[in-house]
């Protein structure tokens, strides 16, 4: 952008800008200003911000120009094929998502360029508290990171396309490390005196951080998204959707228009390859990146005869068995009588004394004859449904144990039985300095 072009463009952006301040809506102004916003790409936006920084413009009003970028975004992007994703389908909240990062990366940028210039104490505390608490918005991105890792990479890697969601992966792991260092770094500043050079180097590096996240907006919206939609066929992205619900949104996802028909396919019931048709469909960059070392599509067959249907998954009776003897807990499962049904032995952790001769026996009778009625009556409660569950904190010899007993409940959410779980915390309670010392923030 040559000095005269941004002259101009930054003369127009205050005219936006002064409306703005005065309370016009940003629908509106789309309308009134649409030939000025032709002339100014969603990538200016911050260069015209800066001058406008050291015109002495405050910051509170050029922050006002953060929705108009999100909807300047957003019509930039409506060049590819995003324009007839239904509401309510999961790529619909994800770019909803998208821009609520962008709006909050673009703040991040704006606050730290403005820390750069500070010098006065006071004013740096004013913002580095604010970049603190923009800092802590933006960290919720790991929700937003964790949905796509979880729910869409599968899909592309059973089709053989590994090297997106690693890159992908890798890129968006930077970014939730790069936040978490950056509050450290910004709690660490707000109790120091002369901070005057590690405040440049921090304000550096939000930046950095801000251009990385609002890469990854593009990167998704422009190029994976467009990508998954040609792959993916309907009854994918119902699965994607139901699954969906069990992770935290950024945004509501009440709306409900897309009311697809197909069953849900999960990425391991796929035999599929990648149609010469959807290589034509597929974005440039993306195809470059998935498709120029060729794909083999990952065809295993987990599912197995014998297997069990455990609704998360599916063992076979040996790996079931192995599974529960390497858990760090012991269960006792009673069935809808109160009569012990199973029991597991943990390698790793010592519950209560038991033996098969308890299998069949009534659920109480396994308790000393003074525990009997408590038992009795936490059993009852939780079948009453007045509690999700109950723990008591108890020792055995000189072990300290948590018992957890919980109701099971069947997939109509009927209970059928009852659960006690113990679990050994003897050393987490010992020695808690020492087991802190351990932790590794992954």
């Amino acid at each position: 952008m040559s000095t005269q072009d941004r002259a101009k463009k930054l003369e127009l952006v205050k005219a936006i800008l002064k409306d703005l301040h005065g309370g016009t809506g940003v629908d509106e102004l789309k309308e009134r200003f649409k030939q000025v916003l032709e002339m100014v790409s969603p990538f200016e936006i911050p260069l015209i911000e800066q001058e406008l920084v050291k015109e002495g413009v405050p910051i509170t009003d050029i922050l006002k120009l953060c929705d108009l970028h999100v909807e300047l975004f957003r019509e930039f992007l409506k060049a590819r094929e995003l324009e007839n994703v239904p509401i309510g389908h999961p790529v619909y909240f994800l770019i909803k998502e998208n821009e609520l990062l962008l709006k909050e990366s673009e703040i991040l940028e704006m606050l730290s360029r403005v820390l750069s210039g500070s010098v006065e104490r006071g004013e740096v505390v004013k913002y580095l508290s604010e970049l603190a608490a923009v800092l802590r918005e933006l960290r919720k991105v790991r929700y937003h990171y964790r949905k796509i890792q979880m729910l869409l990479f599968p899909y592309l890697e059973r089709r053989g396309i590994v090297a997106v969601p690693r890159v992908l992966w890798g890129r968006e792991d930077q970014v939730v490390v790069k936040l978490r260092e950056l509050e450290e770094a910004v709690d660490s500043l707000l109790n120091e005196q002369n901070v005057e050079g590690a405040v440049k180097d921090l304000a550096r590096r939000a930046q950095e951080l801000a251009r990385e996240i609002s890469e990854l907006v593009f990167r998704e919206n422009k190029i994976l998204y467009p990508a998954a939609l040609t792959l993916l066929s309907e009854g994918e992205w119902v699965a994607i959707a139901e699954e969906a619900r069990k992770f935290p949104w950024l945004v509501q996802i009440d709306s409900r228009v897309w009311n697809p028909a197909e069953k849900p396919v999960m990425p391991y019931e796929l035999a599929t390859t990648v149609s010469e048709e959807q290589i034509e469909k597929l974005p440039p960059e993306f195809k470059f990146m998935a498709l120029s070392r060729g794909v083999e599509p990952d065809n295993y067959e987990i599912r197995r005869g014998g297997d069990l249907d455990l609704g998360t998954g599916f063992l076979d009776i040996e790996e079931l068995r192995g599974l529960f003897r390497a858990l760090p807990i012991e269960i006792t499962f009673a069935n809808r009588d109160d009569r012990v049904k199973f029991y597991s032995e943990s390698m790793l952790s010592r519950g209560f004394d038991r033996a098969r001769t308890i299998i069949g026996r009534r659920v109480e009778f396994c308790h000393p004859p003074r525990l009997e009625l408590t038992v009795r009556k936490v059993i009852d409660s939780l079948k009453r449904g007045e509690a999700p569950y109950r723990e008591f904190w108890t020792k055995s010899g000189d072990r300290i144990l948590r018992v957890i007993i919980v109701p099971i409940k069947n997939d109509t959410g009927e209970i059928i039985g009852t659960a006690e779980v113990v679990e050994d915390l003897t050393e987490v309670i010992n020695k808690a300095e020492e087991i802190k010392k351990k932790v590794v923030v992954l």
